[in-house]
């Protein structure tokens, strides 16, 4: 009846209902209990248990004895380590078996139970050091959590970064795959308007030649290709809202690289033909002169929004 007591008032203290259990049995008394449970409160409950399950029944020294019985003589040992007091040889050496303490003195004062203030003054300790446990505890699991949580944060920040940056390169292929599809298409149907020309004048010097057989005259001669414009003639200039292509130098660290573009081409897409042309990635373009710098705010910008029309030479970094 007394150990049920006992554990009754070690489950009010807010102990934990197994370790209570323990306590109670390895020490028999409420004041055994409450030692026992503060030597072995950082103990993890899965030793304390595999612990009374393997020296229960046993004559273990290191097992908390139960209270001296009625009429048993008294008996005191001291620590010479720590001055601590004990009332049996078992409590001796569970003390030494904790601490590492080795050496130990009889002594004739007799140890005394607790009275009933003293009892309650520990209990009252005990609570005490108890709920800073707890508040500790719990102070740390915030610091934890926090951790945590910035690690979470952390990762998912990488990871939408990630998923930017391939989505970013994946924009630039398809600008780069678009444009090539647009030059290619230019290209094809300026080879077809040159054979229907062709073709055209073929049929009309065929015919021409026909009528002249039947007429009896000579043939017409093929009218000659105007000759190309030089340097030395005059050359007839236009504005640059008048030009549809623009020529490019993009001087590198790799190499020059002279391309044609359409006045309409961002200068994103230059960045980005550039980067599948050489692999080399434009991080901004440098003019000399007029000394202007386009950063990544005017990739936006077409060719001929930034005056690079008809030609320019830039400086890529």
């Amino acid at each position: 009846m007394a150990h049920s007591s006992d554990y009754d008032v070690l489950v009010d203290m807010g102990f934990d209902k197994e370790r209570a259990v323990l306590a109670v049995k390895k020490t028999g008394g409420l004041q055994g209990a409450i030692e026992w449970l503060e030597e072995t409160q950082d103990t993890p409950l899965e030793d304390l248990v595999g612990s009374s399950a393997s020296t229960l029944g046993e004559d273990d020294p290191n097992a908390e004895p139960p209270a001296l019985k009625d009429g048993e003589e008294a008996h005191s040992l001291v620590c010479a380590d720590c001055g601590k007091k004990f009332r049996s040889e078992a409590q001796a050496s569970f003390h030494g078996a904790k601490s590492g303490h080795l050496n130990f003195e009889e002594s004739t004062e007799e140890i005394a139970p607790l009275t009933e203030e003293e009892k309650k003054a520990k209990l009252a300790e005990l609570r005490e050091k108890l709920a800073a446990k707890r508040s500790t505890m719990s102070e740390q699991d915030k610091i934890d959590k926090k951790k945590n949580e910035d690690i979470r944060k952390k990762s998912t920040k990488e990871t939408q970064d990630i998923k930017e940056d391939l989505q970013k390169k994946e924009q630039i292929k398809e600008a780069a795959a678009k444009r090539r599809e647009k030059v290619a298409e230019i290209a094809a149907k300026e080879k077809i308007r040159a054979k229907i020309a062709a073709d055209k004048e073929e049929r009309r010097l065929k015919a021409e030649k026909e009528k002249a057989a039947r007429d009896g005259r000579a043939p017409p001669a093929p009218i000659a290709a105007p000759p190309m414009a030089t340097t030395s003639g005059p050359v007839s200039s236009k504005p640059a809202s008048a030009y549809t292509e623009t020529r490019l130098r993009l001087q590198t660290t790799n190499g020059n690289v002279q391309k044609s573009f359409p006045v309409d081409t961002t200068l994103f897409e230059v960045a980005a033909a550039l980067g599948e042309e050489s692999g080399f990635e434009a991080q901004s373009f440098v003019q000399n002169y007029p000394k202007k710098v386009f950063d990544q705010i005017d990739f936006g910008q077409t060719l001929k929004e930034l005056g690079l029309v008809p030609s320019a030479s830039l400086i890529v970094r």
